[in-house]
């Protein structure tokens, strides 16, 4: 069974079951529309997703992943809650996959704290292998809001790069800058050469580029 989380009472809520410990067609960035999988679930998927709606929610791993549509989906795996892997202190990046070294922990923090100050967006970042992560248990930690952008870096399917983004985030940023942000620093081809940490911190400062640039028709246009 699965424990979709909810974070907006308006968020669209999708719950499923299965034997196995985790779905068994998730979807990823990495995941090709070419592919037969990929055009077997399109129906379905289209369907399922209101055309206006991205209020999105956590899956058991909190990440919510996209396909090269631009359109997201949460990831099919069994909830997970193990508060006991959490800080003691707050703190906006959590590493328990240990991807990050100290000194990048440190940067990613500032870059974040200073973009919470300048815009009011809160990026929070957590990097896991699934299933070891706190999962559920984020969401009270980070008190989890409309502005809040939840980064999962989790390599467990493919691509590292998984995204959950509150619905006035949704307002401003165009859906299509998270699907792009996915297929450069994402790929496995990406992180595989240049390691796990270069993925996060180019996708961090492409995140805060994009929060940075001005609310209009062409903003986050280019993925920096």
């Amino acid at each position: 069974m699965a424990f979709p989380l909810q974070l907006h009472s308006s968020s669209l809520a999708i719950r499923r079951e299965t034997r196995m410990c985790f779905f068994p067609n998730p979807i990823k960035a990495s995941l090709s529309e070419n592919t037969p999988q990929f055009r077997k679930l399109l129906p379905q998927l289209v369907t399922s997703v209101p055309a206006k709606s991205l209020n999105f929610f956590l899956s058991g791993t909190l990440a919510l992943a996209f396909s090269f549509t631009g359109v997201g989906f949460a990831e099919g795996l069994v909830g997970v809650n193990k508060p006991e892997l959490l800080p003691k202190q707050f703190t906006t990046v959590i590493d328990v996959a240990g991807f990050l070294s100290d000194g990048q922990e440190r940067r990613i923090a500032q870059e974040i704290d200073a973009l919470e100050k300048d815009t009011g967006y809160k990026l929070r970042l957590l990097a896991q292998n699934y299933p070891d992560t706190p999962g559920l248990a984020i969401k009270d930690f980070w008190k989890v809001d409309d502005n809040t952008i939840v980064f999962v870096a989790d390599p467990t399917f493919g691509n590292i790069l998984n995204f959950n983004v509150g619905a006035s985030v949704d307002l401003d940023i165009p859906r299509s800058f998270w699907s792009r942000l996915a297929g450069k620093y994402g790929n496995i081809f990406y992180w595989k050469e240049k390691g796990e940490d270069a993925s996060v911190e180019a996708a961090v400062m492409a995140i805060s580029t994009c929060l940075r640039e001005p609310v209009g028709a062409n903003n986050c246009s280019e993925v920096k």
